[in-house]
């Protein structure tokens, strides 16, 4: 009985089929596929070209000795923010001390031989009235005391010379900025002068903050022809608006300006090198960071936004498909650009008013009637998975 029972269900099941065909052909009625449908979102935009770049200070500077002496001491920390004119090292300096002392007495000595050739000049004057003494003589005591006025001059510069290598003994911050590590400990002996002087530290600008990146040719052409037709304008004569990210951050969240385009193409890249300028106020950016940056790519236009999965392509061509009014679909030839808040692009092809076909593509071809259901165009989302019960 069990076995005959086997043998029977394939009989009934194909029976069952068999029905469900004959009323099908019967009828002569096909269920059109329900498709789902949405309007594209118009709206008025600017394409953006991504790039990349790195992070780099607005003004760095190598700290270093002015003149040579032992380090004495130290006066800040390392890696924190400094002033300009804060005072960082001091240098040992007694040596400069008595150079300026012995400079002030040189000046002293130059000074009493000018006041006493001072005298004698105007004794002389006064002589050579009454020719008690030729007129030669009285040249003489002149020339003295233009030669005495010389020599208190250059005992004066001197000692103006001594008291600025004496002031060069406290090294200060020149300029505003995060600075780095000591590069050299107290007790060292530390050249100075205006070549092969020791570093002491560094100290980088924070904020603003420039971004260097570099454009490739073909880019840079096309942002010539925009210029020329009026479409967009040209860093090379305004500063553009610009959007840096870093490499931990979704988007572009920092707003800035190109402030800088090179002057030729590199022959070894193929590409300029231009420059954008960011604020940093929580000097959370420093330079050296790896960085995104977009420019506008085109000027504003008109444009129509769908989900990317909506579009196919077929050799080449972008197509997408539209229902019409009445519930046949048709092919549509597109022209896309690139993606915007996750949705794509289309510069040529679609009106605000056309039903595109967003869900069920696989079920649609060229002249077929379906079942529309239309929705909100927005950015398709993946429910999340439902973790299995033990």
């Amino acid at each position: 009985m069990f076995h005959r029972s086997l043998l029977i269900v394939p009989f009934v099941a194909a029976g069952l089929m068999l029905a469900g065909c004959q009323k099908k052909a019967a009828t002569g009625v096909t269920e059109p596929p329900a498709v789902t449908v949405a309007r594209p979102i118009a709206k008025r935009l600017t394409e953006w070209d991504e790039f990349t770049g790195r992070l780099a200070a607005v003004a760095s500077v190598e700290v270093r000795a002015r003149v040579s002496g032992y380090l004495e001491s130290t006066h800040f920390q390392e890696g924190t923010e400094v002033k300009v004119g804060d005072l960082l090292f001091v240098i040992d300096p007694r040596r400069y001390r008595a150079e300026q002392a012995r400079a002030k007495a040189e000046v002293a000595k130059a000074q009493a031989a000018l006041e006493l050739a001072e005298a004698e000049a105007g004794r002389a004057a006064q002589l050579v009235k009454t020719r008690a003494i030729s007129q030669e003589e009285a040249d003489v005591k002149v020339k003295g005391q233009s030669q005495a006025l010389a020599s208190l001059q250059a005992a004066q510069a001197s000692l103006d010379a001594v008291a600025l290598e004496l002031d060069f003994t406290r090294v200060t911050a020149p300029i505003s900025g995060r600075i780095g590590r000591k590069q050299v400990t107290e007790g060292n002996l530390i050249t100075g002068g205006p070549s092969g002087a020791t570093v002491l530290t560094t100290i980088v600008a924070l904020d603003p903050i420039y971004c260097y990146f570099d454009v490739d040719e073909r880019s840079a052409l096309k942002y010539r022809e925009l210029v020329r037709t009026g479409k967009r304008p040209s860093a090379l004569f305004s500063k553009i608006p610009a959007q840096m990210g870093l490499a931990n951050q979704t988007g572009f969240p920092h707003e800035g300006l190109i402030d800088f385009v090179d002057n030729e193409i590199s022959t070894t890249t193929g590409s300029i090198r231009a420059r954008g300028i960011f604020d940093n106020k929580d000097r959370l950016m420093a330079p050296g960071f790896f960085a995104r940056v977009r420019i506008p790519g085109s000027g504003d236009y008109d444009a129509m936004l769908i989900r990317d999965g909506a579009i196919a392509s077929d050799q080449g061509r972008t197509f997408v498909w539209v229902v019409g009014e009445d519930e046949k679909v048709t092919q549509r030839n597109v022209t896309a650009g690139p993606l915007e808040d996750g949705l794509r692009i289309v510069r040529e092809g679609l009106q605000p008013t056309d039903r595109v076909v967003i869900n069920g593509l696989m079920a649609v071809r060229a002249g077929v009637s379906v079942k529309a259901q239309e929705v909100e165009m927005k950015i398709e989302t993946t429910a999340p998975a439902v973790a299995a019960r033990p």
